[in-house]
């Protein structure tokens, strides 16, 4: 009679190691692989909302009521209008993030964690400008000219839908990050990653270089044509 070797229950300590043992997949990190996915999903939704702004604006050029960009957006010194001049300040500033980003993903691969947290710092902190200068822009729209999500002074009513619904998700995401910047740089001060690997920094850098890449998007399709 064939006999059946015993099993025994494994321990907690043996269920993790079992189950952590998988670290990688085609020698990628899980973790920057999940993240390539959720990019990968939020790239679908920022080119849903590209391509539903894209088709409004089509429709509302057959009556040309679609108003000029640089006519909304210019800013006022003295007595004179500059077209797109808070807008190309603000790209100015978050293209800049990127640069100290990959700076802040430099300096955590050679395990120097003061300078990983201090670039990852600024870095937040030209989000987090940019952010406060989205707001400003928000309020001119909304306060000084009349702009609502439903509604346009100077045109298409598609015009403010589609400003807001573009530029209010990624100005999520870019708040969103700095609150992720933040806490990544404050775990590199603690030696959190000092234990394994600062992938984690590489990590929050490629969720803060996508949401810089679909800016540029956003002011080539938005706010130059």
């Amino acid at each position: 009679m064939e006999r059946h070797p015993k099993r025994t229950l494994k321990s907690p300590s043996q269920l993790v190691s079992d189950w952590a043992s998988d670290l990688s997949a085609f020698k990628v990190v899980w973790g920057k692989a999940m993240m390539w996915i959720f990019l990968l999903s939020d790239t679908f939704i920022f080119g849903s909302f590209i391509t539903s702004y894209a088709s409004a604006r089509l429709a509302a050029s057959a009556t040309n009521s679609w108003p000029s960009p640089k006519e909304v957006f210019a800013l006022r010194i003295g007595e004179t209008e500059v077209p797109l001049l808070l807008i190309a300040i603000m790209t100015v500033v978050l293209i800049s993030s990127s640069g100290t980003m990959a700076i802040a993903v430099y300096h955590a691969y050679a395990k120097r964690k003061v300078q990983t947290a201090i670039f990852m710092v600024l870095t937040a902190l030209l989000g987090l400008t940019f952010v406060s200068m989205q707001a400003f822009e928000w309020t001119h729209l909304i306060v000084d000219l009349g702009f609502r999500p439903w509604a346009n002074p100077m045109g298409a009513p598609q015009f403010g839908s589609s400003f807001f619904m573009l530029t209010g998700f990624h100005g999520l995401h870019v708040t969103i990050g700095v609150i992720y910047l933040t806490a990544v740089a404050v775990r590199v001060l603690k030696g959190v990653y000092d234990r394994g690997s600062y992938v984690g920094v590489e990590i929050c850098g490629l969720y803060w270089h996508f949401v810089d890449l679909v800016w540029v998007f956003i002011f080539a399709f938005f706010y130059l044509f």
